[in-house]
């Protein structure tokens, strides 16, 4: 999961022994991270931002994988899948300059566009 590959780059990012550490900075209940840890809940776009930034990840990345994870529909998932292994094998700036073109399209055109570049 994505979420605890953020939380692990923030916690030694900032050389943090415990989990409460990243909770208190968020603003958060140690148990909020432990859900996060276990994917029973999802952490929000702010929160990915934050760790993401005080991570020196970047952020954009860091939105696409955890939009890839809380994907529930089948189609969107395998979508995603698709979008996450050419991130993974093309350099991610390569393509996200392209694909953040697409995130304003409607869902059918992005689906259309999704179907050319993968």
């Amino acid at each position: 999961m994505y979420q605890n590959q953020l939380l692990d780059a923030y916690k030694t990012a900032k050389n943090y022994v415990q989990d409460k550490q990243i909770a208190h900075d968020l603003a958060v209940g140690a148990s909020r991270i432990s859900e996060y840890r276990s994917g029973k809940r999802q952490m929000s776009d702010t929160q990915a931002i934050f760790l993401a930034e005080n991570s020196n990840i970047d952020p954009h990345q860091a939105l696409i994988y955890l939009a890839a994870e809380r994907a529930k529909d089948y189609k969107a998932q395998q979508l995603w899948n698709d979008i996450t292994a050419k991130l993974g094998s093309q350099g991610f700036w390569g393509l996200v300059l392209g694909f953040t073109g697409f995130l304003a399209l409607h869902e059918q055109e992005l689906e259309c566009a999704l179907y050319v570049l993968c």
